[in-house]
This record gives structure tokens, sequence and C-alpha cells, in this order.
């Protein structure tokens, strides 16, 4: 599509945003979790996740088809958390989920609006010209 072929010119550094999301999936993905090191961890798959990060993701695997299968070893999670009480610092962004992730919603609560119309906002005259971004025009 598109976005395949857009240049950084338009999609500027969107994708140094998404690192830590890619190298999470990495990881989620891949195959025998027991036999990643602690260097193939934090060196070769997920380099930008902290180890906040990489404690919390590997302890809340699970496979579902697997009830037994282990994500990575116990040396992995105990230097992991090591190294987190270590760099352990309030201040720091670790973007880690809490333990209580659930927050209910009340339907009550949410504001209704009559007015459902999306404005209208016409892309820029670059975008238009660029046959990349040909769909634009059927919402100018």
């Amino acid at each position: 599509g598109w976005c395949t072929e857009a240049t950084e010119e338009y999609i500027g550094s969107s994708l140094d945003e998404l690192k830590h999301a890619t190298q999470a999936v990495k990881f989620l993905v891949a195959e025998k979790k027991e036999d990643l090191s602690y260097d193939d961890l934090t060196n070769d798959l997920c380099p930008v996740l902290s180890a906040q990060q990489l404690y919390r993701i590997c302890t809340l695997y699970s496979d579902d088809d697997d009830d037994k299968k282990q994500s990575v070893s116990t040396d992995v999670t105990t230097r992991l958390k090591l190294l987190m009480t270590d760099d352990a610092d309030e201040d720091s962004k670790t973007y880690l989920l809490e333990d209580n992730t659930s927050h209910p919603i009340i339907v009550e609560e949410i504001p209704s609006s009559q007015d459902k119309s999306t404005p209208k906002v016409k892309p820029p005259a670059e975008l238009l010209e660029n046959a990349n971004f040909q769909f634009l025009h059927d919402y100018c």
C-alpha cells in the first residue's frame, strides 16, 4: 500500500516511535524463548526496551496453546530483576503496565454528541500531488 512506499519526507521518524512496540512483538513471536540468553534478549532482540519492560513482558508471557511452555529462563529473569532494582528511578519513563490494568468504563459518563459528522480538513498540496496519497482526494 501507500504507506510502504511513502518516503521519510512524509513519514518522518514514525518508525523510531514504534521501536518499543516492534521489539516487544519480536519477542512475542520468537521461537524457543526458553533458549534466549540475557545477551540475546538485551542486545539482539530487544535493545531498546528497558530492564523493567523486558522483565514485565517475559513474566507476563504465556502460550495459549501450551500452558507448560516456558518463557525465558529463570537466569534471564533473575538478571533482569537485579538490573531493574539497580536502575530504579521514579522519574524514568518505563511505560509499564500497572498490575491492575482494568478500569471500568461507565457509559453514563461518556458525553454524547449530537453532531457525528467529521470536519473536512484539506490535506497539504504536497500530499495531494503525490501519487501515493491519491486516496486523500476523496476527503477533500
